[in-house]
């Protein structure tokens, strides 16, 4: 299930769609005499490629997703757990932990890191299994904090969980009657925070790895169409389809 699922999601990413498209429609113009329906087409998905593709239209996307829980910029009371979310990794023998970790899971790392010495007292607890990896990322995240000078007797480490419901799953026995702060990726974290609610658990949204920053744009990267804003659009695209799913799970459960 957890394969397919990953699967799927990667098929109907704007991207290898859009290709899929564009392929069905060359195919009717060499081997059919539809040519009305092959233009059609692949100019549908040139043009539907330029929009993902657009500054506009991914920020106009993303932008909703990030912004709806603020970044934790002072002291919170009374926090037990910093707990920072797997975000991906490409487990390679030789390299320091830090460069192991995807950018994604590096934004989550740092940030979490930060809260932590923000807040004494406070465990940090790193969670994420071996996907499609030989090793658990939270061990990958756990050896990427000791590099950077994180204590190891204040690290905790949940590495079975292949996804961010197994994760809130198999975290609500030690979070559970705690206050902590839930790290992940801006447009992540309305998925999070509604799986680990769903446990009974009350996690304090702590933001990080913006996408989508409203400071001064130069140059014509923030204009015109480019893999950067592709990217995002996928991201907010994964994010949407992500809470649907979640949406059904909790209507059909």
């Amino acid at each position: 299930m957890f394969l397919a699922k990953k699967i799927v999601t990667l098929l109907i990413m704007p991207l290898p769609l859009l290709l899929l498209l564009a392929l069905a429609g060359l195919m009717l113009l060499w081997f059919s005499r539809r040519q009305h329906t092959g233009k059609a087409l692949v100019g549908l998905a040139i043009f539907l490629l330029a929009a993902a593709s657009s500054p506009w239209v991914a920020n106009h996307f993303l932008g909703p997703l990030e912004r709806q829980y603020p970044p934790i910029l002072t002291r919170q009371p009374a926090i037990a757990y910093v707990v920072v979310l797997g975000g991906g990794q490409v487990a390679e023998e030789g390299l320091p932990a830090s460069s192991e970790l995807d950018r994604v899971s590096l934004f989550r790392l740092v940030e979490g890191i930060r809260l932590y010495r923000l807040h004494p007292g406070s465990r940090l607890v790193f969670s994420g299994g071996a996907v499609f990896s030989p090793k658990a990322e939270a061990a990958t995240m756990q050896a990427a904090a000791l590099e950077l000078g994180v204590a190891a007797q204040t690290i905790t480490i949940e590495d079975t969980s292949l996804d961010t419901a197994e994760e809130a799953t198999n975290l609500a026995p030690l979070l559970r009657g705690k206050r902590f702060l839930l790290v992940t990726s801006a447009a992540h974290l309305p998925r999070a925070m509604a799986l680990f609610r769903r446990q009974g658990l009350t996690p304090i949204a702590a933001p990080t790895d913006y996408r989508i920053k409203y400071g001064p744009k130069h140059g014509p990267g923030s204009y015109l169409p480019g893999a950067i804003s592709l990217r995002k659009t996928e991201t907010a695209l994964h994010e949407y389809l992500g809470l649907a799913w979640v949406w059904l799970r909790f209507r059909f459960e």
